[in-house]
């Protein structure tokens, strides 16, 4: 036998056992601010993770778009490995698949309850889309209830008319141009330069949403709506999970179910805490809105709902009848 035979031999047997046990490090790629209900949701689905691995499975969160994604570009950067997980805004990706907007369309669920029951209706056909694209669905929950940021309360008819927008996604845009305002969809990243550049005069999106952007540099009031409670979806890359052993692999799936606890939880009291640091920074919350504008906003909102019925064909109407019969129990 060759004198360095063995020595080699073991050698390789020793970097082989290092290998097998190396820590796992991955991204999560987030384009939202580090104080928002979504990021302290990852963070703690990050830090669980590694907890319950006692540090061999880590994931380091990239918050406030770091690594350079959008919401719609996650869903192909996880799918192709780009970055290993993201947290990302549902609506974003109804262009790929008209499902993913279920969550976020107008006066379709406007409390937490309900919005917990449209999810579990919804989440099945969630993880058949992202299976269908090299992706596993980990967890899911929703943002404070969308309502208006403004230079002015928008509680009625008037204050609404011609106002300059964001929306998030088709549906957002469409209803509120059928209610004479003027919207203009943005990605979230986008935001804060047209507010800086008076391309918009308000923002659909919660109170969460501006509060961790510090809208009240931009805008003075917020106007609750409960227009919607839109989803953040936490997803992996397939190969990424396969790659990793089976107590690995139930490690993720256990954290994951874990986050989506702490997220639903966090909303009972993130919208008192939210209104709490608004007015502590001089922003006005207006609760009530007329009942014309709320009879225009339904109204307007109610062909949205029926032509993403259209688009998603039989699967819309079996969900919205799973979710009809848990609102009915």
């Amino acid at each position: 036998m060759n004198k360095f035979t063995l020595p080699a031999f073991a050698i390789a047997l020793g970097l082989g056992a290092a290998t097998a046990h190396a820590d796992v490090n991955l991204d999560m790629s987030s384009e939202y601010p580090v104080s928002s209900i979504h990021a302290q949701t990852a963070d703690f689905f990050a830090k669980t993770l590694a907890d319950e691995t006692s540090g061999d499975v880590n994931v380091t969160v990239h918050h406030g778009g770091a690594l350079g994604y959008k919401s719609v570009d996650h869903y192909d950067a996880v799918g192709d490995g780009a970055v290993q997980l993201a947290s990302s805004f549902s609506g974003a990706w109804s262009g790929i698949n008209p499902i993913f907007l279920v969550s976020s369309l107008p006066f379709l669920a406007t409390s937490i309850d309900d919005t917990k029951k449209l999810y579990e209706a919804t989440r099945p056909f969630y993880e058949k889309a992202l299976e269908g694209d090299n992706q596993i669905f980990l967890y899911a929950a929703p943002w404070p209830a969308s309502g208006f940021w403004a230079k002015q309360p928008i509680s009625s008819v008037d204050a609404l008319k011609g106002l300059k927008i964001r929306t998030f996604d088709t549906p957002g845009t469409k209803t509120l141009q059928n209610a004479d305002a003027s919207p203009v969809q943005l990605s979230w990243g986008d935001v804060v330069p047209q507010l800086t550049t008076n391309g918009i005069d308000a923002v659909l999106t919660s109170a969460d949403g501006g509060a961790g952007s510090q809208f009240w540099e931009y805008l003075s009031d917020f106007t609750e709506v409960n227009y919607a409670l839109p989803l953040q979806v936490t997803h992996m890359n397939r190969d990424t999970f396969d790659d990793l052993s089976d107590e690995e692999q139930k490690a993720v799936l256990d954290a994951a179910k874990k986050a989506e606890a702490f997220g639903w939880a966090a909303l009972e009291t993130r919208v008192k805490d939210n209104y709490a640091e608004l007015s502590e920074n001089g922003v006005t919350v207006t609760k009530d809105i007329s009942p014309e504008l709320l009879a225009l906003l339904k109204s307007s909102a109610a062909p949205q709902v029926e032509a993403w019925k259209e688009r998603v064909g039989d699967d819309a109407q079996t969900l919205l009848d799973s979710y009809d019969a848990m609102r009915a129990q």
